[in-house]
């Protein structure tokens, strides 16, 4: 089986307030990009690596990237986040696995990573981190009223990497369908898709304040006296 995860990066993260890619804005002294696809390599379990970003960004991004026994591609991705991971899914036709990664969860550690294929080597056909919801969740109407309380024992929050058996993300993104992840799209072909135990260090970095938190992980890690010093049995409390 051959595993290959895509890696889009082309979004301009606005809600982080930069003027640049997000993938490209710096977490403990590295882009994003180059954190997250050293815990690609890292983990152990993809054979390549492809990444897609701003066509006029191509050059400068392999400058960025690890350099490993693991090809890592660079690819122009498309103006949304759907036509990248289709970029990515075209350059990569011999893949039997696909992982779809999140630069912006830089801090993913590899042994998540790891989770996600070895359920998929397994059997599952898509497989999903996922996470405890500890907030109480309210639905709303769209004036603001409240119109329920779903019980969340039964709800989850979700990470990346998302892993997929290629041939059914490639039927998935052949539809032309919308969703909000990858795991949607297969969901709406009817395919079950599995959870893992995700991981608090997984987290979007979506705004300032994900930064500043992404920031003093980043500096713990990358100091060898404290690197694992992260209380991971209290993973939930710090997911977004």
């Amino acid at each position: 089986m051959r595993v290959v995860a895509l890696v889009p990066a082309a979004g301009m993260g606005v809600r982080l307030g930069e003027n640049k890619p997000k993938a490209f804005v710096h977490v403990g002294g590295s882009p994003m990009l180059t954190r997250a696809v050293q815990g690609l390599i890292d983990s152990g379990s993809v054979d390549d690596v492809v990444v897609m970003v701003p066509a006029e960004l191509v050059a400068e991004t392999r400058a960025l990237l690890p350099v490993s026994s693991v090809p890592v591609r660079v690819v122009a991705g498309g103006a949304e986040r759907t036509d990248s991971v289709r970029a990515g899914l075209a350059a990569a036709p011999d893949a039997t696995l696909v992982l779809v990664h999140d630069a912006a969860r830089a801090l993913t550690p590899p042994a998540l990573i790891s989770r996600v294929v070895d359920e998929l080597r397994a059997g599952a056909q898509a497989v999903v981190p996922a996470l405890p919801v500890t907030d109480t969740i309210k639905s709303v109407d769209a004036t603001g009223a409240v119109t329920g309380t779903p019980d969340r024992s039964g709800l989850r929050a979700i990470q990346t990497p998302q892993g997929f058996d290629a041939e059914l993300l490639r039927a998935a993104y052949a539809v032309g369908t919308q969703a909000t992840d990858d795991a949607g799209l297969v969901e709406m072909l009817g395919a079950t898709v599995h959870t893992v135990l995700g991981d608090a260090l997984a987290f979007k970095i979506t705004t300032p304040l994900d930064l500043v938190l992404a920031n003093t992980l980043a500096a713990r890690r990358d100091t060898p006296d404290t690197a694992g010093g992260l209380d991971t049995t209290r993973q939930a409390v710090i997911a977004p």
